[in-house]
């Protein structure tokens, strides 16, 4: 890697409520708080009223609503006064159907000029035999709607769509659509057959959609990035943002969905020159980043779920398993047969169109092929579809024309005898044609093997497979699986309860010596819990008993006011929300934990759907919801729970953020996590951040006050952390930082070593487990061995020497220490701070 290495990152949501000119009001604060490098979500021009800006419209321009090409060199400017890198968030994958289609130009010209227009190539879009590009957006089927005379033609003065009165459009309430040259004045049901589109009603989409989107979001198109042209054309202003200096590394989201995620990345970093770049990549526990992927690591995910599940306790699996089987009848090791039926039904469903497409592509080979004709659609769909339910992550990465590597083999080969005891046996053979062909190999006629359409059945299955895993698993299974839901997060691993020291640091190591530069994470846009409720709720694992009864006295205290048909999965993930969510301030409003509640009941598509919601269920959900945040019992309840679970509450999260700052990559703190805060999935974790309290808050830790609650605490912890980290970068992202354990006589401590070619500079230890060991008595006479030297712990300054340290005095006032090494100066420090 080349340029500048971010030392620890800060995610801003930049939106109409943060813009440009508000980020660069906040550059002196983050910079104050030892942050090296603002990484900012999506800047180019998005759909209208984006609330996240992954859905661009217009790869040209930087967004007016964020304030511009203008104001974005203001932000720089005064990033760079305090010696603030630029990270921005590139979305390569897709781009915004928006409403209405106009400010999206290219998609315009698509929908007025078919595959002539001059940027068909953009898009991935089905054109055989004259087919219309899909427009699923009608609110009935499009007889109905022509009837009740919905679908106009009119001639509209829009500037601000972009839409001029010199030409008629297609108009439905607020879309508009271009209309094909010579077919103004059709009568409406030819004009219609006329045009390169089709609109259509919105349910059409599961089912006959044509082009490829985003999963199962028609509103978001995909693009053909592997294209030289528009590789060039989307990247262009952030290829000139890089170039002027005013970026420094990127952020890529979604790399999965691309036709070759290899390539791109490759051809990413020869036109960066090697500029620090992570990619969005999902990772399996057995899985690692493909060595031929030219990136410094991935977003966090991976590191994410390790910290949290080091802090969860495996005694607790039983008990709350047994809980979860009482309430939502899921039995403890069912957790492959919910994801299967997740993925199953996601591919017999939201995604059967995508899924048909490769059928019906996979179907036309073999038809054209007389050794293969007799494999019917019907067989190869029944295939197709076992065998992207039985892959077991985002994709395999075979490449057309390149050699088949034997790992991508054995891996699909493993899919394919997985689906193969789902299928009668006389689909079998049509299975061994089906994954031969999305292997690459030759199968039927000799000489056939490298043919476009064959080329493009091997992309296209993985591009699916993706899209099932994401929607299936993430989107649906972990909001079903209830055991310990902080377990259920983007990227997590539920099918593992816990793990223990020795696997972190196993992980650590390999990450430090593979990729060393990689993203640490916490929270993310993307989470569906924050940290902090992630380890309120996993602290419910050193309960397990205790909660058991928690949860029964609960329900006693609302018998009368909960529905008789209150989902039991729902009731469960209620009741670990409440625990996650009810702090010493007390709960979170009913709004947001209804909307919570609705959110993740129709994501898991069970009682209730986003295409089929029902509403009295949900409305009697929330009263539910408001009884019992009204109830004094449920109060007391809760105000009890609160207060015997503060200590090991204060464990659990101070240790994973002083894990998660030091492990070994570039530390990410997402908006206003630095205290504590309670945030569900999105937009509730997208809410603007009360910046000036923060500062004043460590204004006045800087100024010696102490701590007065957890939030000040994590404040602290994190900013002593963060300024550590940019003081001495070469421990954490040197050329020759390292990682090593330090013994310790206990598993409750976990205890690392931050090194500069092997010496060390930093050391994190941690307490693990607090209620069991409060039980045992307490830390009693056990040790960690530190490095020899003098030591200065970075939050209280409290001076240890190095050697054997019994661990009741280093972790006496608070449950983490991270210490400094004290006997080496600033100048014998190697400098190898960023450079602007």
């Amino acid at each position: 890697m080349t340029g500048r290495r971010p030392v620890s990152t800060y995610r801003l949501q930049l939106g109409a409520y943060l813009t440009f000119d508000d980020a660069a009001d906040l550059t002196a604060a983050l910079a104050g708080r030892g942050v090296s490098d603002l990484y900012l979500s999506p800047i180019l021009a998005a759909a209208p009223g984006s609330t996240h800006g992954y859905d661009v419209v217009d790869h040209t321009r930087i967004s007016d609503v964020l304030g511009g090409r203008d104001g974005f060199e203001r932000l720089v400017a005064s990033a760079r006064q305090h010696d603030l890198g630029i990270i921005v968030d590139v979305v390569p994958n897709h781009m915004a159907v928006p409403t209405p289609a106009s400010h999206n130009r290219q998609l315009w010209s698509l929908l007025e000029h078919g595959p002539d227009s001059p940027v068909a190539s953009w898009f991935d879009v089905d054109f055989a035999d004259d087919a219309q590009v899909l427009m699923p957006i009608l609110g009935q089927r499009v007889g109905a709607a022509m009837a009740a005379g919905e679908i106009t033609v009119r001639y509209v003065d829009e500037p601000e769509n972009r839409i001029s009165p010199d030409r008629p459009v297609l108009c439905y309430y607020e879309h508009r659509f271009p209309i094909r040259a010579g077919t103004e004045n059709l009568p409406l049901a030819e004009m219609l057959q006329r045009q390169h589109y089709r609109l259509a009603y919105w349910r059409v989409a599961d089912e006959e959609l044509n082009y490829r989107r985003f999963f199962d979001v028609g509103s978001l198109v995909a693009v053909r990035v592997e294209r030289p042209e528009v590789f060039e054309a989307t990247h262009a202003l952030i290829f000139e943002l890089m170039d002027a200096g005013l970026v420094d590394g990127l952020r890529i989201d979604h790399p999965d969905g691309l036709a070759d995620p290899r390539e791109y990345l490759q051809r990413l970093h020869e036109r960066t020159g090697g500029a620090w770049t992570v990619a969005e990549k999902i990772l399996e526990p057995d899985e690692g980043i493909p060595q031929d992927w030219l990136v410094a690591g991935t977003t966090g995910y991976d590191a994410a779920w390790r910290v949290n599940q080091v802090l969860v306790d495996p005694a607790g699996a039983a008990p709350l398993g047994a809980l979860m089987s009482e309430l939502a009848s899921d039995g403890v090791g069912t957790l492959p047969a919910v994801v299967s039926e997740a993925k199953r039904e996601i591919a017999t469903g939201s995604l059967y169109a995508e899924v048909h497409r490769l059928a019906t592509l996979l179907a036309q080979l073999c038809d054209d092929d007389v050794r293969l004709r007799d494999h019917t659609l019907r067989a190869i769909t029944d295939c197709v579809t076992e065998l992207v339910v039985a892959c077991d992550r985002y994709r395999a990465y075979v490449v057309p024309g390149s050699p088949l590597a034997a790992a991508d083999a054995e891996l699909v080969e493993s899919w394919s005898a997985e689906a193969a005891q789902h299928l009668e046996p006389e689909r079998l053979e049509t299975l061994e044609v089906v994954t031969d062909l999305v292997l690459g190999r030759e199968v039927g006629s000799a000489g056939r093997q490298h043919e476009a359409r064959r080329d493009e059945v091997i992309i296209r299955f993985q591009q699916v497979c993706g899209a099932v895993m994401a929607k299936g698993v993430e989107d649906t299974a972990f909001y079903r699986w209830t055991h310990l839901t902080s377990l259920c997060e983007v990227g997590g691993n539920p099918h593992r309860f816990a793990v223990g020291p020795d696997a972190l640091h196993a992980w650590a190591s390999r990450t430090q010596l593979h990729h060393p530069l990689t993203m640490t994470a916490a929270s993310t846009h993307d989470a569906k819990r924050g940290e902090d409720v992630r380890a309120r709720i996993g602290v419910l694992s050193e309960f397990g008993e205790t909660w058991v009864d928690h949860v029964h006295a609960l329900r006693e205290a609302t018998e009368r006011s909960r529905p008789g048909d209150l989902d039991g999965r729902t009731e469960n993930l209620l009741w670990q929300t409440l625990a996650g969510t009810w702090t010493e301030t007390g709960p979170i409003s009913a709004e947001r934990l209804t909307g919570y509640l609705v959110k993740a009941a129709r994501e898991a598509k069970q009682w209730t759907t986003w295409t089929g919601p029902d509403d009295a269920r949900e409305s009697a959900l929330g009263d539910f919801v408001t009884d019992l945040l009204s109830s004094d019992s449920v109060h007391e309840l809760m105000s009890a729970w609160v207060e015997r679970t503060r200590e090991p509450v204060r464990a659990a999260t101070l240790a994973a953020k002083a894990v998660q700052l030091t492990l070994p990559g570039v530390a990410d703190v997402y908006q206003g996590t630095e205290i504590t805060t309670v945030a569900l999935v999105d937009p509730d974790n997208r809410r603007a951040v009360d910046h000036a309290h923060i500062s004043t808050m460590l204004d006045r830790l800087d100024e010696g006050a102490n701590p007065h609650d957890l939030a000040t605490e994590k404040l602290r912890l994190t900013t002593a952390v963060l300024r550590l980290r940019r003081r001495r970068p070469e421990a954490f992202v040197g050329s020759g930082a390292g990682y090593h354990p330090l013994p310790t006589s206990t598993t409750h401590a976990v205890a690392f070593a931050r090194t500069d070619h092997d010496r060390a500079v930093a050391i994190t230890v941690v307490t693990r487990l607090s209620v069991v060991l409060r039980t045992i008595g307490g830390w009693g006479e056990h040790t960690v061995v530190l490095p020899e030297g003098q030591w200065r712990d970075v939050v209280t300054g409290q001076a240890v020497d190095g050697g054997s340290v019994p661990l009741v005095s280093l972790l006496s006032e608070s449950p983490v220490a991270v210490l400094e090494r004290a006997d080496i100066s600033d100048d014998e420090a190697p400098n190898e701070q960023p450079v602007p």
